[in-house]
């Protein structure tokens, strides 16, 4: 299974995880057989609000699902219908919330809890960096 985490820094599973899918500087992606991290930039980092295209922000990698603060409307519908699970991270680093993955303690995201853009106080959970 592949997981992917937003980032604004590669610490492996030290990185802070954003707090908005569609505006960190890039992804850690988590093969959870290989045990390994491939580091993704995101390409799509300065769209508009409301065009985020998280497709081409993962570049084309496949992933199974996503652990982040937050997501913006658009983003979270156009994954879901591809049947990726988007979480919200409850906790702050990669590591933490991989803990809390497999313990299966992590709420998927709902329509209703989508962020409202990409500034402060937007509706976004943790982890808001630069």
């Amino acid at each position: 299974m592949k997981i992917c985490f937003p980032v604004n820094e590669n610490k492996g599973l030290a990185s802070l995880v954003h707090g908005h899918f569609g505006s960190a500087r890039g992804f850690l992606i988590y093969d959870t057989e290989a045990n390994a991290f491939e580091e993704h930039h995101n390409p799509d980092r300065r769209h508009l609000h409301g065009a985020c295209q998280p497709f081409r922000a993962l570049g084309g990698r496949r992933v199974d699902a996503v652990i982040t603060g937050g997501i913006g409307a658009g983003a979270l519908t156009g994954l879901k219908r591809s049947g990726l699970k988007v979480y919200r991270a409850d906790r702050s680093t990669v590591a933490q919330n991989l803990q809390s993955f497999r313990k299966g303690v992590l709420s998927e995201i709902t329509i209703e809890e989508v962020c409202g853009g990409h500034g402060y106080g937007h509706g976004c959970g943790q982890g808001h960096g630069p």
